[in-house]
């Protein structure tokens, strides 16, 4: 890479390039510094067809060598020749510097993505410049504010008063323009922080808020919107506090009535129960106190739905339990008493204590034989 020393009178500043803000103050301390050290880096020209040259990089360095009344300055002639690869080379130089303020790298973003001349993608310059394409990206989204908002866009991220830095700007890049630039000159001018610039965005996202309440919000400064965010905020906690309470209440309410259904359905008696006709002797009822004879009872009606199970299938819900123990007496013959009439065996036990004995042990051994045959019917199913 060759230096050469070009004379400054044939040398023209690019009108175009990126970077077109100057700091005064930085500009003079360049120009002391090549007093007393001399011009340490050079600057990149490109011929023109008139024999001239024109700046890729470096105007500060010419403007301060011109104000310093120097008649050459080193210089580095590039080879490029096509306008984007101009264009890009002085971006990629301008990114290195200090002072090339976040809007004019987003303008220069935007000419290469929208200028007829370029037209090119986020993603060719994120692999050109070595930026990602969300840099470039939120970089763009700074040009949706106002030229009064713009002019207060600084570097870095320090918070200044009457100064605005990326951080602060993009919360508020997708609020509408009315509300957008005024909370930006608000945040400049009290200083906001970024945590508190999000908050005051969030407020005004809020669709439940009308634009006539904005617009009042508008009135207030920085502290006043985030007491209004503040207090906002803890009202949604107390009605979702609310709300959550009233959810659990409900849940109990309908716990409460299931487990009452529950106790109301478990104190319906069984069929057994429920409808039998109240014993007209001591002998029936010493028959029908017997928990086994109850119990052999309930299990049927439990099993003889099933077509298998060997029994014929009767609904004992409307029947009297003589009855049914009438049916168990005739169809299962596991007892020496099939074929008898309950009644009339129940008439002679009413009379003889002895008849009534061998009654109860005739029935138990039925209802112990009917068991072990369910257990086996059980099984088989």
């Amino acid at each position: 890479m060759e230096i050469i020393q070009l004379d400054l009178k044939l040398i023209d500043e690019d009108l175009d390039q990126p970077r077109y803000q100057f700091d005064e103050a930085a500009l003079q301390e360049l120009m002391n510094s090549i007093e007393e050290l001399g011009l340490l880096s050079p600057i990149k020209v490109r011929p023109t067809a008139d024999g001239r040259y024109k700046i890729i990089y470096g105007n500060r360095r010419y403007k301060a060598s011109q104000r310093l009344g120097k008649e050459t300055i080193p210089c580095i002639v590039s080879e490029a020749m096509t306008e984007m690869d101009i264009y890009l080379e002085q971006i990629a130089e301008n990114l290195t510097r200090e002072g090339f303020s976040p809007i004019e790298e987003a303008e220069a973003f935007h000419k290469l993505l929208n200028d007829p001349k370029f037209r090119s993608s986020t993603k060719f310059l994120s692999a050109k410049l070595g930026k990602t394409e969300s840099y470039i990206k939120n970089k763009c989204e700074l040009l949706k504010f106002s030229n009064a908002v713009k002019k207060l866009i600084v570097s870095g991220t320090e918070i200044r008063k009457n100064c605005l830095t990326e951080e602060q700007l993009l919360p508020l890049k997708d609020l509408p323009m009315e509300h957008r630039d005024p909370l930006a000159l608000i945040a400049a001018r009290d200083e906001l922080p970024v945590s508190d610039v999000k908050k005051i965005a969030k407020l005004f996202k809020d669709t439940t808020i009308s634009n006539s309440t904005k617009e009042k919000l508008l009135l207030k400064d920085g502290p006043g919107l985030i007491e209004t965010w503040s207090t906002r905020e803890q009202n949604k906690k107390e009605r979702a506090r609310a709300a959550a309470e009233a959810a659990e209440r409900a849940e109990l309410e309908r716990l409460r009535e299931e487990e009452a259904s529950q106790a109301a359905e478990q104190a319906v008696p069984s069929s057994s129960q429920a409808f039998a006709l109240e014993p007209k002797s001591l002998a029936e009822q010493a028959v029908m106190a017997n928990p086994a004879v109850t119990a052999a009872l309930d299990g049927l009606a439990l099993h003889s739905s099933s077509d298998h199970v060997g029994v014929t299938i009767f609904a004992p819900i409307n029947q009297n339990p003589l009855q049914m123990l009438q049916q168990l007496l005739d169809v299962t013959k596991l007892s020496d008493t099939a074929g008898h009439d309950v009644q009339e065996l129940l008439r002679k036990a009413k009379d003889d204590p002895d008849e009534l004995i061998l009654l109860q042990q005739n029935i138990q051994t039925l209802i112990s034989q009917l068991q072990q045959q369910l257990a086996f019917w059980t099984t088989i199913k």
